[in-house]
């Protein structure tokens, strides 16, 4: 958040004339600044308290590379006033200099100057790019003490400072706290939330600003369309496209990318694309962007063909590309296709694998059934000691491909590396199962216990009159509860007629029979399928998003549910894009 500039000291006396206007022709450029102080060496003026402080503000302007030679010109003055600390410590924070920032406000403080409104926004957003909430207090008690706790732009500061730090309730008060919060203040409070996981609530201040008249501009709109991408809300979406084209505003790179993201993610990959093809400028960002919608909608060939597409214009694909375009192959089973791209990564541009790279290719052997070949990648091309996420890509490929007794020792390799993941036992625990060793899935349960660990919550959403409903397993507080779980029973009752069966291997197998196949029934996407369907007209696309990877049985009856209620289905989970149509799904069982 940037204040006003501070009011300008007094210009220098006529002598100084020249050499003052020739600093204000330099302005923020680094090399011409050299060449004005050089000058004011030379004729004497170097200690001129106002010409250095103007120096010392252009260099802050200059960007990152000045923030040394501002401090060069800062220590070159023999009793910093307050004015040149604050402007010290703006460049520094501006800078990305945020531990030098604390360091200079430190003296500042302890040389007794005073304070101000810029003194305390520039380090406050110094401790939240630390994540520094500890000394941020400290620096909060001090505003307090100087009174400066009612100002805006201080306030703002300090809702981004908490929001960073996690500690939303305090963020949210000291929001409310403001009389007439800025667009900056909207802002900030949207994006504490939306980088929070909280993004209902993001929604919800947004449609607070609307309802006081502010006027959202590029940065609302892309923490927006963010939180978008999380639950799904396309109709909120489209509304952000609508109000880009009927604003005139500026399709930027950057709110076009966001753009991308959010078809991509709630299930429109064929709007997505129209978006790329209407930005008039597309960086490297943008179409990694466009490769990862394809990719986790399965069409690896099409993403294929756009990576080869961007090669051919000469931009330089970054190591989030090949990320996208690997995990693309992965998903479609283009393993040939893969090999070459991982091999081009390395040879023709130089780059070094990182952990995703190696999961990636691990995942697309994996899901391919080269069960061997995975393993011996594993073992002969990732460096030093493999991660939690390389072995879990191979589990989950054993127990896709049902090789239970690999997958328990692929599962014992991973809690060795990550044993604090409750995920892991949960994954363990059922494959000893599946591979019939019942003894050591109460044994797997008994850790858990001892160590206090639980499994994370699923949960699904689907948008409903252009509101988004969550459920979750065996969920009884939505209104409508006696009716969505009668409708569910009817709907399965029919799949049974027409052969579907519950895969009762999905689920705890410390539960009977009986228990297990009740619980799968009531699993968060078949509460939320249910409720969508009888909820909207004939024929009504249902979409559903789901924080988690479907269950095997989910993946069944949601083909059967397509069959019997003779509706298209579209469930994002946390991997990809599944949609069911006519008893099939696109991912064609390859997930």
């Amino acid at each position: 958040m940037e204040l006003p500039e501070q009011r300008p000291r007094p210009p220098p006396s006529s002598r100084h004339s020249p050499t003052y206007r020739a600093l204000l022709a330099a302005g923020p450029r680094l090399r011409p600044l050299k060449q004005v102080h050089a000058r004011l060496v030379v004729s004497g003026l170097y200690r001129s308290r106002p010409l250095l402080t103007k120096l010392l503000t252009f260099a802050g302007d200059a960007g990152p590379s000045a923030a040394s030679y501002a401090r060069l010109l800062f220590n070159a003055v023999t009793d910093p006033d307050a004015f040149l600390f604050n402007s010290l410590i703006r460049v520094s924070s501006k800078s990305g200099l945020s531990a030098e920032a604390l360091l200079f406000y430190r003296r500042m403080w302890m040389a007794g100057l005073p304070r101000s409104n810029y003194t305390f926004t520039s380090v406050i957003k110094a401790c939240a790019d630390l994540s520094a909430l500890r000394v941020g207090r400290v620096v909060h008690s001090h505003l307090l003490v100087d009174g400066f706790d009612s100002d805006c732009y201080v306030q703002t500061a300090l809702v981004a400072l908490y929001g960073k730090s996690g500690d939303i309730f305090v963020a949210r008060k000291i929001f409310d706290r403001i009389p007439s919060p800025s667009l900056v203040a909207w802002n900030t409070m949207i994006s504490v939330y939306e980088q929070n996981g909280l993004t209902q609530e993001a929604i919800r201040v947004f449609h607070m600003m609307k309802d006081v008249k502010v006027e959202p501009d590029s940065a609302t709109l892309v923490s927006l369309l963010s939180a978008c991408c999380h639950v799904g809300d396309l109709h909120l979406g489209k509304w952000v496209r609508n109000y880009v084209a009927d604003r005139g505003l500026d399709l930027n790179v950057i709110l076009g990318t966001s753009l991308i993201n959010m078809y991509a993610r709630c299930g429109q990959v064929h709007k997505a694309r129209e978006v790329f093809d209407e930005l008039p400028n597309r960086n490297v960002i943008a179409w990694t962007a466009m490769i990862s919608g394809y990719g986790m909608h399965g069409h690896g060939d099409q993403a294929m063909e756009l990576f080869r597409q961007m090669r051919r214009c000469g931009l330089v694909p970054n190591d989030v590309t090949f990320v996208a375009i690997l995990s693309a192959c992965a998903h479609s089973g283009l393993v040939s296709e893969g090999q070459e791209v991982f091999e081009c990564m390395k040879l023709d541009y130089g780059l070094v694998p990182r952990e995703e790279h190696y999961v990636c290719m691990v995942d697309m052997l994996g899901r391919a059934g080269f069960l061997d070949e995975a393993l011996q990648f594993i073992h002969n091309s990732v460096p030093g000691v493999p991660g939690p996420a390389v072995w879990t890509a191979m589990l989950g490929a054993c127990k896709m491909h049902r090789d239970f007794d690999l997958g328990v020792k692929v599962a014992e390799q991973l809690l060795a590396v990550d044993p604090e993941n409750p995920g892991h036992y949960v994954l363990l625990s059922n494959i000893y199962a599946l591979a019939g060793r019942m003894g050591r899935v109460e044994s797997v349960r008994d850790i858990m216990i001892h160590r206090g660990l639980k499994k994370q919550i699923g949960y699904s959403s689907v948008e409903v009159d252009n509101a988004a409903h969550v459920f979750h397993m065996g969920d009884t507080s939505h209104p409508q509860t006696m009716a969505i779980y009668h409708f569910l029973e009817q709907l399965i009752r029919k799949m049974r007629e027409v052969g579907y069966a519950p895969e009762i291997d999905s689920v705890m197998h410390e539960l009977e029979e009986e228990e297990r196949e009740f619980a799968l029934r009531f699993h968060s996407e078949k509460l939320a399928i249910a409720f969508g369907i009888m909820s909207t007209r004939d024929g009504a696309l249902i979409r559903v998003v789901k924080n988690l990877r479907m269950c095997d049985d989910c993946h069944t009856a949601i083909k059967f549910m397509s069959v019997v209620a003779s509706r298209e289905i579209s469930v994002r989970d946390k991997h990809r894009f599944h949609h069911f149509k006519d008893g099939l799904c696109s991912c064609q069982d390859f997930w």
